[in-house]
């Protein structure tokens, strides 16, 4: 693309919205901008982008920028089929997103991660391993670094790339040195209509490999394990039930290929999905050629990542752990697998197109004694629970009353989990601002000062007032 002579629409001023249109103006491009969100953030965006050369739309002159602009630069969040992006299309007319153009631009190593569950903690851990092996690696993408970001650094840079199904839409150019599907299970159908187009767009992730690049397959998600029949790229597998070619799991050790590289016992993070993203970034960075006793320690180091199963504390006897990220039915689960104490479930949010039948069957058999259901879905959540028989539930209509109402049922000994099985959009602008809420919401508020003075005219009350918080 001859950038200097050609002009561009940036749809949706996000954080890849953003990137692209500075990016875009860098390169001394035309570039217009419009966003309908109406907040201080993007109006800032707006007013920097505007100094910058860049030119405000306003929205009853949209459609007249598919005569004005050479190409659309949608934003993640908005879809394919958006009447903008169909118009442009039946111009013939190139419709891409920041990942598009970053896969255009960018020169370095690529490795790319995607699935329907674990991509932040995976990209998370194989940057951390590259690192700790002395290698220059970038985690961008959809963990929130635009990968524009990377375009322009050194050529020993790493770009270790989340990429979702959102973001596929538009990305037909990219081709990583290594493709990690994780797995893929029923998410974002509100948006992709039906399974099949979800699988489509995962797939997609593998379509440009040649015979020099891997792609690194769950071999235990069958769908996952079908995608090496379309592929040209060398398989390398990862599974926690058979010994294969690659990385697996046998008697408490993760190995790769003969090599025993650590037990699992090791690792700070717990849970069977940790050992599996474990598995998938030891396999990566194998194929990076990297210092086995170097990015081993990186892996059993590896702290997690934040609002996914993340402790926030222990409050009255009550442990809160906020997995604000688990935005769908089968990350919930897999929350909800990993606790050892009776358990209060937070669910609720914006619909994203679940049968959550299948997640309350589930339920049914675990530690989570209560579910309290709350925002925009909290109905079609109640109508799932009673049909299998789950009872034991309360119904509220906002996030904060609904944590609230948590902290007044669970009981000593018990946990509050906020693992909400949907979209966050219906009171927050992202999964981060709702777990901050929540962990605002739970931590207790300093005493004032005043109070704390009184207290401690009786030491015996506030010594043991401390000694019960910290239990």
């Amino acid at each position: 693309m001859y950038l200097q002579r050609q002009s561009f629409l940036v749809l949706g001023l996000s954080r890849s919205g953003a990137a692209a249109a500075e990016f875009l103006l860098s390169r001394r491009a035309t570039v217009y901008i419009y966003d309908d969100i109406e907040s201080d953030k993007v109006r800032r965006q707006v007013d920097e982008l505007e100094k910058n050369g860049a030119k405000r739309v306003e929205k009853q002159k949209l459609t007249e920028m598919v005569e004005i602009c050479d190409a659309l630069v949608l934003s993640p969040g908005i879809p394919i089929d958006h009447p903008l992006a169909v118009a442009f299309k039946r111009a013939k007319k190139a419709v891409l997103g920041e990942t598009e153009l970053a896969a255009r631009y960018f020169k370095g190593l690529a490795v790319a991660v995607t699935g329907t569950n674990g991509k932040t903690t995976t990209v998370s851990m194989i940057e951390q391993a590259l690192r700790a092996s002395g290698l220059n690696a970038v985690a961008c993408g959809n963990i929130g670094a635009p990968m524009l970001g990377v375009v322009g650094k050194s050529e020993d840079t790493v770009a270790v790339a989340e990429i979702s199904s959102f973001q596929m839409e538009t990305l037909n150019s990219f081709c990583p040195h290594i493709a990690v599907v994780l797995n893929i299970s029923e998410d974002h159908l509100s948006r992709h209509y039906n399974m099949e187009n979800y699988i489509f767009l995962k797939r997609k992730l593998l379509k440009n490999l040649s015979e020099a690049e891997f792609a690194v397959l769950n071999y235990d998600d069958q769908l996952v394990r079908q995608f090496s029949e379309n592929t040209k790229a060398r398989v390398i597998w990862f599974s926690m039930r058979e010994k294969v070619n690659g990385a697996y799991y046998k008697d408490g050790d993760l190995y790769f290929g003969e090599e025993k590289l650590f037990s699992a016992g090791e690792m700070l993070t717990g849970g069977v999905h940790n050992i599996q993203n474990a598995l998938a970034a030891a396999a990566v960075a194998k194929l990076l050629g990297l210092e086995t006793q170097k990015f081993v320690k990186a892996l059993i180091e590896f702290k997690g990542v934040k609002h996914r199963i993340e402790l926030v504390g222990t409050f009255d006897g009550v442990t809160y752990i906020d997995d604000s990220k688990g935005t769908n039915v089968d990350a919930t689960l897999k929350a909800v697998a990993c606790m050892t104490a009776e358990t209060v479930l937070l669910l609720g949010g914006k619909d994203k197109g679940y049968d959550y039948q299948k997640l309350f069957e589930g339920l049914k058999n675990s530690k989570a004694v209560c579910a309290i259901l709350y925002g925009e879905n909290r109905f079609k959540l109640l109508d799932a629970a009673r049909a299998v028989g789950f009872t034991n539930v309360a119904v509220c209509i906002g996030f904060d009353h609904a944590v609230y109402m948590a902290k007044m049922v669970a009981v000593k000994g018990q946990t509050v989990l906020l693992s909400p099985a949907s979209a966050s959009f219906d009171e927050f602008t992202s999964y981060e601002e709702r777990g901050e809420r929540f962990v605002s919401l739970v931590t207790p508020k300093e005493e004032p000062e005043s109070a704390a003075a009184s207290n401690a005219a009786d030491g015996f009350t506030a010594l043991g007032a401390r000694e019960e918080e910290n239990e």
